[in-house]
Order: structure tokens, then C-alpha cells, then sequence
């Protein structure tokens, strides 16, 4: 065999490697974030489960923002695979819409980590996350979010043509409902709520995870019906006040 051939094999092998250990070290992540929350997942913590040094993390990431963002992917990808277990094209698109959202936020409470990491994402401007993410993970983090945005989106386009979802665009309000059932769980991941007991005596009270996720799908199907509902309303009040 020719040495130039023997250099293609070598750099296979290498690149090979490289990659098994990316996946060991995202594999890793994942398991410490489930297990303790993203906070408490430290790089020397991830390293010592792959059992290689800290330094060697940073040679296959940018830092520790890139390293949980494609931890994140790897949530995604299972979210999204839950979502297309669950959907079903010939349901009407309210049920359709529904079965999804209970999807997503069983998912978010099975996994709190995820609603913990893509919250923080969120929380970061555009510019932000190009200064700590380099562009080839930007793709894949945009391209496993397209997924399930894309899957909810198709339903809610389907319940606009049977006329039951609000004429709003499809791909702003399928990012508005991943972003305000995020918000909605984290109420669980924080398990509080203030309420006022009179001016300056705030009370805290245990969040139900129940009521926040009944909350929360609730709310899905709401904001999906948008201003046909308003409409509704105001229509059988008009009537109402002719009859009387």
C-alpha cells in the first residue's frame, strides 16, 4: 500500500477518534446535567466521567457555552423524536396541537436540564451566542430546533386552513410556544410562586407540577386559537345583548 494511501487511513483514524470522543464527552454532559442540573455540572466533573483531562475538552470545543449547546442538540433530537411518536396527521388540529404540547412538556419535566439549558441560550442575544459559539455548532443548534419548530408549525398551518387556529405566521408563533412553555416549566424546575398578603407580606408558595402543566397546555392551545376565540366571544356577547 502506498504511504500517501497509509496517510488517508491514519487521518481517518483520526478523525475518527476525535469524534468518538466528542460524543463521549456530550454523552458525559448529558448524564451530569440529568443527574445534577446544569449548574452544578462542572468541566472537571465531565472530564473525570470520560476519564481524560480538562485541558483535552477544550481542544474539541470552544468552551463550556459550545460544549452545552451541543448538549442541547442531543435533547433536541430526542424531543423531536417524541414529538413524531406522538403525532398523528389525521387527528383534528386542536387534538393534534394538544398531543404535541403534553409531549413537550412531559418532556421538560422528565428532563429539567433541557428546559435549564435551552432557557439559558435564550437568555443570550444573537451576538452573544456567535461570540461564544462557533458557526459550525450554531448550524447544528439551529437546524436540531428547526425540527421540532418545523413539526409544530405544520399543525398549526393545518388548523389555519381548517379554520380554527389564528391567520398568524406559522414559524413566529411555533418559536413563541417553545419559548412560553420553556418559561411555563420553569416554574416547575423553580417549584415557587409569590402571591401578596397585604401591602409589604409577600407569600411563597409550593408550585403544583400538575396545575403547571395542565397551565402550560392550556396556554399552547390558547395562544393557537389566538383572536378566533376573542371573536367568538365577543360575537355570542353581541347576540346575547340583542336578545335582552
Amino acid at each position: 500500500m502506498s504511504s500517501a494511501l497509509l496517510a488517508i487511513g491514519r487521518r481517518r483514524t483520526t478523525a475518527e477518534r476525535r469524534r468518538d470522543r466528542e460524543r463521549d464527552i456530550i454523552r458525559a454532559t448529558r448524564e451530569l446535567f440529568d443527574e445534577r442540573g446544569t449548574i452544578d455540572a462542572q468541566i472537571d466533573d465531565i472530564a473525570k466521567r470520560v476519564g481524560i483531562n480538562k485541558a483535552l475538552i477544550y481542544r474539541h470545543f470552544a468552551g463550556k457555552e459550545e460544549l452545552f449547546a451541543l448538549t442541547l442538540v442531543d435533547y433536541l433530537g430526542e424531543l423531536d423524536a417524541q414529538l413524531a411518536g406522538q403525532d398523528n396527521p389525521r387527528r383534528a388540529p386542536l387534538n393534534r396541537l394538544r398531543a404535541l404540547s403534553e409531549a413537550f412538556v412531559d418532556f421538560c419535566l422528565t428532563y429539567p436540564a433541557f428546559t435549564d439549558c435551552a432557557m439559558s441560550l435564550l437568555r443570550r442575544t444573537g451576538e452573544e451566542l456567535f461570540g461564544e459559539i462557533t458557526e459550525p455548532v450554531m448550524v447544528k443548534l439551529g437546524t436540531a430546533m428547526a425540527a421540532p419548530l418545523g413539526r409544530i408549525a405544520t399543525v398549526l398551518e393545518a388548523g389555519q386552513r381548517a379554520g380554527v387556529f389564528d391567520q398568524v405566521d406559522t414559524a413566529y408563533l411555533a418559536n413563541h410556544l417553545y419559548t412560553q412553555t420553556l418559561g411555563s416549566l420553569h416554574m416547575a424546575r423553580v417549584g415557587l410562586i409569590v402571591s401578596g398578603n397585604g401591602p409589604g407580606h409577600p407569600v411563597v408558595h409550593h408550585a403544583d407540577v400538575g396545575t403547571v402543566r395542565s397551565t402550560a397546555i392550556t396556554a399552547t392551545l390558547a395562544t393557537a386559537v389566538g383572536r378566533k376565540a376573542l371573536a367568538g366571544r365577543t360575537t355570542r356577547s353581541t347576540r346575547a345583548g340583542e336578545k335582552s
